[in-house]
């Protein structure tokens, strides 16, 4: 649950702050103590700077905490427009780290500058205390502190109440929350019951393809990796929102693998370690979901949502079987740990025929975009140049970077069979996130289309503005991209 907010368009003063009280104070880009002067508590942050040999600039990289005169906490950061929206929420979330490691019940924050600074700050200040105040789910005997409850805002009011970054912040708690349940309580089973009741309470449409329906279809590919599961719990789980206002229709399209063992190519223990993440694309999808409706963006929405897991059984798909996908299309196994793609492939050709004007997915599906990138960005293949540079446009405006790749032709060699029409992957592993790029857009029936390898999906220390591991990582990403698709980009 997300704190309570409250505002007031007057600056923050001492008399705000009681004993024991938590506060942010938020300061605009200055370089010498004159700027400083006026503020309450100046003569502290002076002081503090002084002892810590810093200079007052240093603070938009570098937040400092200080106890005040009557004994409350405040962590000072500087935003500096001019510095990349990922810096500025890096800074804002190691200030934020600094008084909420004390779990405190309320927040005060004080943004301080021109009109302009002062409501750019109040927003980023507001997703950033909405996201990092609310607790995961944890099952400690003795849990880890209180959530914090309530935020008090003072040197700006906005009238809607910061509704649009309340929307993306709890599009992103969502799927954070969904991401770090354990795998015995997030299994299939549960997570479709958890969506089917969100759909309910949100007005979506619900529709399910579950094991029996997806034979019956010729859904191969994804049944070839769900049947290795004792329970037949599998499904492709389909969510519409619909405006009536509706520019634009856009399917999301996101994997859910609830745990992935790598099948009979089992995966170690170190490699297995997290695999209850490997649901974490579906969950992007379904917060993109949520945030999208809350603020009733004018476009029609699809959520494809390939929910299974991947299990290592006498009935589990094995290397050199021939599987036919839902398209027709005949699939050489090469490796059961590249069922990622397996699942997608079906799920993206019910996606496309709807005929969206642009399919978006999300997975955690390739360990080279992990080396090819690390945990910092996530990669993105477009199947146009302009659809890759808004894309990467998206990036830098939302905080959530990332790089696009090539998508060219001609790594299809690598997946050349001898007796079907395509492999899975390929045995010699180089450049897989490419080469797994190229076998899904087998699938998309030519449509326009964004894939996403969410290599930012986890972080140790946090990320941007999320100081979770676990980080949303394309949430605000995807609101951002959809906003400018319609013509409300920041």
């Amino acid at each position: 649950m997300l704190a309570r907010l409250e505002q007031s368009a007057a600056p923050l003063t001492a008399a705000d702050l009681v004993r024991g009280a938590h506060a942010l104070l938020i300061l605009p880009k200055a370089s010498g103590p004159e700027a400083i002067r006026g503020l309450p508590f100046a003569d502290t942050l002076a002081a503090a700077l002084a002892r810590r040999r810093k200079k007052l600039d240093e603070l938009a990289k570098s937040p400092i905490a200080t106890d005040l005169p009557q004994g409350a906490l405040a962590a000072w950061v500087m935003l500096d427009p001019a510095r990349p929206v990922f810096e500025q929420h890096a800074a804002l979330r190691k200030a934020m780290q600094l008084v909420l490691g004390e779990k405190p019940e309320e927040l005060a924050i004080g943004v301080f500058g021109g009109a302009a600074e002062r409501r750019r700050a109040a927003e980023l200040a507001a997703y950033a205390a909405w996201i990092n105040g609310a607790h995961l789910p944890e099952r400690k005997k003795k849990p880890d502190g209180v959530a914090l409850r309530t935020v008090r805002l003072h040197g700006h009011h906005a009238k809607d109440g910061f509704a649009e970054q309340r929307a993306v912040a709890q599009g992103n708690l969502l799927c954070r929350e969904l991401t770090v349940l354990p795998p015995n309580e997030l299994t299939p089973a549960n997570y479709r019951a958890r969506v089917r009741e969100l759909a309910r309470k949100r007005g979506w449409r619900h529709e399910e393809y579950d094991m029996k329906r997806l034979r019956k279809m010729g859904a191969g590919a994804f049944v070839a990796v769900a049947q290795g599961s004792a329970v037949e719990d599998a499904a492709i789980v389909h969510l519409s929102y619909r405006s009536g206002k509706a520019r634009k229709h856009v399917a999301l399209v996101g994997k859910g693998i609830c745990f992935d063992t790598g099948g009979h190519n089992l995966k170690s223990a170190r490699t297995m370690q997290g695999m209850h993440e490997d649901m974490n694309g579906s969950a992007v999808a379904l917060g993109i979901l949520l945030a999208a409706s809350v603020m009733k963006l004018p476009l029609n929405l699809d959520c494809w949502m390939a929910i299974a897991q991947n299990h290592l059984s006498p009935r589990a798909y094995k290397q050199n079987e021939v599987v036919t996908a839902l398209n027709g299309t005949t699939i050489e196994i090469v490796h059961t740990d590249a069922e990622g793609r397996m699942v997608l492939a079906d799920t993206l050709t019910l996606a496309a025929r709807a005929k969206p004007a642009l399919i978006v997915d999300f997975a955690t599906l390739t360990g080279s975009m992990h080396v090819a990138l690390g945990d910092r960005y996530s990669g993105v293949f477009a199947t146009s140049e302009e659809l890759a540079r808004r894309a990467v446009a998206a990036g830098r405006v939302s905080g959530e970077r990332v790089c696009a790749f090539p998508l060219d032709e001609d790594y299809d060699e690598a997946l050349e069979s001898k007796i079907a029409d395509v492999k899975q992957c390929s045995m010699e592993g180089g450049a897989d996130h490419i080469l797994a790029t190229r076998f899904l857009k087998r699938f998309t029936d030519d449509r326009p289309w964004i894939h996403m390898d969410l290599s930012g999906s986890s972080c140790k220390g946090g990320l941007g503005a999320v100081a979770t591991d676990v980080t949303g990582f394309g949430v605000a990403w995807g609101i951002e991209f959809l906003r400018a698709a319609l013509g409300r980009a920041r």
